[in-house]
């Protein structure tokens, strides 16, 4: 389990210290990073991993995160149930999230289906 420092600097070096933690303990060799500025491409580079400044891309991952955030604080104000309920109910929502539920950004197709469009899976 990776157990990075997280640093209260911003900048190149704690960004390639991250990376370095990161590929010592996970593989990430063929993973590519969307980063949102040329400091993180450099720390990629120093790390001989692969990474591109892609904005639209990057939103979208954003979004996704931003919207899956707002959803799981709802729930978490409401929930009552047991942990592995808590678990079932996550992987339920996730699944329908990605497979089922149309999204606007993606020409109101899920996830996967504008992926397998895209040729990336």
């Amino acid at each position: 389990m990776l157990h990075a420092r997280l640093s209260q600097n911003r900048g190149t070096e704690p960004a390639t210290t991250f990376l370095r933690e990161l590929k010592e303990e996970h593989r990430v060799g063929d993973a590519e990073f969307l980063v949102d500025g040329m400091g993180y491409l450099t720390a990629l580079a120093k790390t001989d991993l692969l990474g591109d400044l892609n904005y639209p891309k990057r939103n979208i991952v954003e979004k996704l995160f931003q919207t899956y955030t707002m959803r799981v604080g709802r729930f978490h104000e409401t929930w009552n149930g047991s942990q592995p309920a808590l678990g079932a109910w996550l992987t339920a929502y996730t699944a329908y999230y990605n497979h089922l539920r149309s999204h606007q950004a993606l020409e109101n197709q899920p996830p996967i289906e504008a992926l397998e469009q895209e040729g990336s899976i």
